[in-house]
């Protein structure tokens, strides 16, 4: 729900919410809330007549809800500000003197000091009271009702949050992000600000993104188990490397970032979802395999169902290929240490790539080959088809009598199919439900990486990628608001203002 519409329903009930008490009103400083909101409230009633008032056109109608979101966010910001404002007493001296905080002392100060602070209505002047080590040892001053409203250097959780999901949005850079936050809030921050406060939210989320990406599996696993079909529930993973332009002092280079997906399949073939993690250029990429590993372990040994199948569709890459014999083929249940039989599927594109060839070796570019490589292309997805294909081709390969350089690319992609017959029995897994291509992760690399990551003249330092890569996996494997839910509860309970649990009693008795 936009936050236009928010105010709307607020604007509606004010004038029945109640007021607060004498007392307490004496305690608040500066003027009452509905006081406060009367002058905003009038600008937008007329706003409203104004435009009644006028002759009806696009032009007039487009003014008119631009004029009336600006006042709305206007009004929104003043009431942000009035509300947080007023969290703590007026009166300093009804917090308490000394507070303690990991075992240590701290004063309070005598006054309230202010602080900018960005909300998503925009930036407001937030007076707070601060705490001082009582022993002077150069720790910083303790606010609590910062801490309490969980701002990020400064902005609130709710702009933080804006912040990073347009940062991470497909096709948006820095200087985008920081046009929409001026149009939209009003925020005028620069590149700096911007990456501080994105920076956190990523550090942030990234320790909520296992937990929430085991759940959303799990989740996908169980409606498949519920589901009908002919086939059992499938888990495909599959990983894949993407070049990525990274600064160095003189210029750039082009490493192997790498990205991952997994997916859950139901009965009836039908994918329900893609978990994905995508880890900036790092040599053996021992990240990814720890953090995939990771992923696949803890889905296992907390699904309480009939074991999914389970297989491994990617191209024949190396890395691809490793993680597969060191660990895949290797895994064992978290559970019953019973050994897992992992399905490897070579994606039957690249196996596709290779028939065409050969084709193109035997017969030359044209028909004749187009005609050999399309029969061949379907032969593969018969039993046994690997095996005619091969035939037909060393059969062609001796009738054309193929010599010097075709004859090496004819071998190179000969054996290619060759000695990946095992894992290219596309009949079965299609009698399977068992996917026979990567095209999830190689679409994985386009949308993770190329859509965000490789703009026009993008290069970047790997920690950066890495912030931009932590926040769009979560983005595109839809947790991005379960993780962010997460954060926000791992945060302490709010202890501001009078409430009788706003300080502990030893701190009291310390005064």
């Amino acid at each position: 729900m936009p936050y236009s519409t928010h105010l709307y329903l607020l604007l509606t009930t004010l004038p029945l919410a109640p007021r607060p008490a004498a007392g307490d009103h004496a305690r608040q400083a500066g003027p009452d809330l509905a006081d406060l909101v009367t002058p905003d409230l009038q600008r937008l009633w007329d706003l409203v007549a104004d435009f009644r008032c006028r002759p009806l056109c696009p032009a007039a109608a487009q003014q008119f809800e631009r004029q009336l979101q600006e006042a709305l966010r206007q009004l929104g910001r003043g009431i942000v500000q009035h509300t947080y404002n007023h969290l703590e007493p007026a009166a300093v001296a009804d917090l308490a003197k000394h507070v303690r905080f990991e075992a240590a002392l701290y004063t309070r100060l005598n006054a309230k000091t202010p602080q900018n602070v960005w909300t998503l209505f925009g930036p407001i002047r937030l007076r707070r009271v601060g705490y001082r080590p009582t022993d002077q040892d150069g720790e910083p001053t303790l606010f609590p009702l910062t801490a309490a409203l969980g701002l990020v250097h400064g902005a609130s959780p709710a702009l933080a949050e804006r912040a990073a999901r347009l940062l991470a949005s497909t096709g948006m850079t820095q200087q985008q992000t920081l046009a929409r936050l001026r149009q939209d809030q009003g925020v005028a921050w620069g590149v700096k600000k911007l990456r501080q406060v994105t920076a956190a939210v990523a550090q942030a989320l990234i320790g909520q993104r296992h937990e929430v990406q085991v759940q959303q599996v799990l989740a996908w696993l169980g409606q498949a188990s519920a589901g009908t079909g002919r086939h059992k529930p499938v888990l495909s993973v599959g990983r894949d490397g993407i070049t990525l332009g990274v600064r160095v002092k003189r210029g750039a280079v082009f490493e192997v970032a790498t990205t991952a997906t997994v997916s859950v399949l139901d009965r009836r073939g039908k994918r329900l979802g893609t978990v994905y993690l995508a880890y900036a250029p790092e040599p053996y990429q021992g990240t990814m395999s720890r953090e995939l590993t990771r992923l696949l372990e803890d889905v296992l040994r907390r699904w309480a169902g009939p074991l999914p199948r389970l297989c491994y569709v990617t191209d024949a890459g190396d890395n691809e290929t490793t993680y597969y014999d060191v660990v895949l083929s290797r895994m064992k249940h978290p559970r019953s240490q019973e050994a897992l039989a992992w399905l490897r599927v070579v994606d039957y594109y690249h196996a596709s790539t290779r028939v065409w060839t050969l084709a193109e070796l035997l017969f030359g570019k044209g028909t004749r080959a187009a005609g050999w490589a399309r029969k061949m292309q379907k032969w593969l997805l018969k039993p046994g088809g690997v095996n005619r294909v091969l035939h037909s081709a060393a059969a062609l390969r001796e009738q054309y009598r193929l010599q010097g350089k075709k004859r090496s690319a004819f071998g190179k992609a000969y054996r290619y199919l060759r000695e990946r017959m095992k894992y290219m029995n596309y009949a079965a897994y299609r009698a399977w439900g068992v996917p026979l291509g990567s095209g999830v992760t190689e679409a994985a690399c386009k949308t993770v990486y190329t859509q965000r990551l490789k703009l026009s003249g993008m290069r970047w330092q790997k920690v950066g990628a890495q912030t931009i890569l932590n926040l769009r996996v979560l983005l595109l494997s839809g947790v991005w608001e379960a993780a962010y839910a997460r954060v926000l509860g791992a945060c302490d309970e709010a202890r501001v203002g009078d409430q009788a649990a706003c300080y502990d009693s030893e701190a009291e008795k310390a005064a």
